[in-house]
């Protein structure tokens, strides 16, 4: 146990270690819901990829199903779809009229994940473009669907970041969740040996100071994954 001061407060926090194998494979048998085949398939098939590094794990895409039942969702954007696994695990979540909007530059990743959502029933639900994602949303707020959507992730190109949370504001409704993965960005972002030379660190730092001071949601970052912030408008 070791003694921190925070903000002037004096508390005692219990170091806990990294979760291992053992405590991973326990919460996959014991604590998560039961996996789609076609998610499974997608997940084997991602591994295998040299970049599958960049693929959403199992944990977080069941807690975006989750937020999805409180949130009633039905409008969504995904900011990265890789492989789209967890466009898959986010469309099974959705009832029969929602809606998952992708935005990829990529055809080549997006076409490895199309034939599982259509395994799963789910690509009718699915609607990726392919072209930047900041044409994307901004084409979404010219059509005037500002305001209109339940959750965003942010998961792409880090450089991007910033204008993508500007975007995604404009288009989260009130009570809605946007969501912004690797805020942690593989620990570097806490490291002051890591310079903000390297454009991605600058971003995710400025984009993270830019939703500390923001009055207009609510936040809060989670250690799951490479770091997750979660973002309700109010």
């Amino acid at each position: 146990m070791e003694n921190f001061y925070l903000n002037g407060y004096h508390s005692k926090v219990y170091k806990v270690e990294p979760i291992n194998d053992q405590s991973l494979q326990y919460l996959l048998d014991k604590c998560l819901p039961d996996f789609h085949p076609a998610q499974i398939e997608l997940q084997k098939e991602t591994q295998k990829h040299p970049l599958s590094v960049m693929q959403t794990t199992g944990e977080q895409t069941t807690f975006f199903q989750f937020l999805f039942s409180l949130l009633n969702a039905k409008k969504v954007i995904e900011i990265g779809v890789f492989t789209g696994y967890n466009s898959l695990g986010m469309a099974l979540a959705l009832p029969e009229d929602g809606t998952v909007i992708g935005c990829d530059v990529s055809e080549e990743f997006v076409s490895i994940g199309r034939k599982y959502w259509a395994q799963a029933g789910v690509d009718h639900k699915i609607k990726v473009e392919i072209q930047e994602a900041t044409k994307t949303l901004q084409q979404l707020i010219d059509a005037g669907q500002s305001n209109t959507f339940d959750f965003i992730l942010i998961d792409a190109d880090k450089q991007g970041y910033v204008e993508y949370y500007n975007l995604s504001k404009q288009l989260i409704r009130p009570g809605g969740i946007v969501a912004i993965d690797n805020v942690l960005f593989f620990g570097y972002i806490a490291d002051p040996n890591k310079s903000d030379e390297d454009d991605r660190i600058r971003t995710i730092r400025q984009l993270n100071d830019i939703v500390k001071h923001d009055s207009e949601v609510i936040r809060v970052t989670l250690p799951i994954g490479d770091g997750l912030t979660l973002v309700k408008k109010k």
